[in-house]
């Protein structure tokens, strides 16, 4: 950088040879879809807004403006972090352990192919089966704490690391097996070196997928019994026929989604850079 004189003092001017990269990212800013994103998100709460205030009573559909103010009374009060984080918690906790599992044991099964045949009706059983249902049974066996909505949310997400993992394993070249197993390496070394690499982007899929369902975990189990957290609240706030309330604990529970996946995202790119 180099400085010109002027009127008021010494000013930066850019040098010829900064010029590229200031215009790489000009380019860099215009080509993300962030602008583009946030006046889409604008353009619906405001079409939302209009709408309650011409064509529905907002009682039934609540408006933008009566959810910030909400959401805005919440973070004063303190209630929105505690619920925030009671939620945040049971999900967060229950795809953690579903990983932490499910990786594994997709792993072992797809390095054992007559085991994985002999246990394929009930993985796939127990993977149809609707978990949600099982919410009475967590409520009844752990309590209205905190274990019984990190295992539903568990249940939800297990499943979806298992068969993942277990499809990309089946993707590996095999030739490039043989090869290590020629070379006499270890079984830990493979696994290091060929198999987790070829899964990364597998596990990856499973925790965007996961997101979701990990957090219908914890807000089903806390609509079955719970003294807090948003599902509670959503429902608290469905039984007093506030509309407002419930569309507020459903924007957050949006939001977490969003920016869960957004990390998922930026933790998947350093990890292919790995790879």
């Amino acid at each position: 950088m180099a400085f010109t004189k002027t009127t008021s003092g010494a000013t930066p001017s850019s040098t010829p040879g900064d010029q590229p990269a200031i215009r790489r990212r000009r380019s860099q800013w215009r080509s993300s879809p962030v602008l583009g994103q946030i006046a889409v998100i604008l353009a619906l709460l405001l079409l939302w807004e209009l709408a309650s205030h011409h064509l529905y009573n907002p009682f039934w559909g609540s408006r933008p403006s009566m959810i910030a103010e909400r959401l805005w009374e919440l973070a004063l009060s303190g209630h929105l972090w505690m619920h925030t984080s009671t939620t945040l918690q049971e999900a967060g906790a229950g795809l953690l352990l579903a990983a932490a599992v499910g990786v594994p044991v997709g792993i072992g099964l797809a390095r054992a192919p007559r085991l994985a045949r002999l246990l394929d009706p009930i993985i796939m059983g127990l993977y149809g089966l609707p978990r949600v249902a099982l919410a009475p049974l967590f409520i009844l066996w752990f309590g209205i704490g905190l274990i019984s909505k990190i295992m539903m949310s568990f249940t939800m997400v297990l499943f979806i690391f298992i068969l993942n993992v277990m499809e990309g394993i089946r993707t590996i070249d095999q030739d490039q097996l043989d090869l290590m197993k020629s070379m006499r390496a270890g079984k830990m070394y493979v696994a290091w070196t060929v198999l987790l690499p070829a899964v990364v982007p597998w596990i990856m899929a499973s925790f965007r997928i996961g997101v979701g369902l990990a957090l219908i975990g914890a807000v089903v189990g806390e609509l079955i019994g719970s003294n807090r957290g948003l599902g509670w609240y959503v429902e608290s706030s469905g039984g007093q026929l506030d509309t407002t309330g419930v569309f507020s604990g459903l924007i957050v529970l949006m939001i977490l989604a969003m920016l869960a996946n957004y990390l998922i995202g930026f933790i998947e790119k350093r990890m292919i850079k790995w790879r």
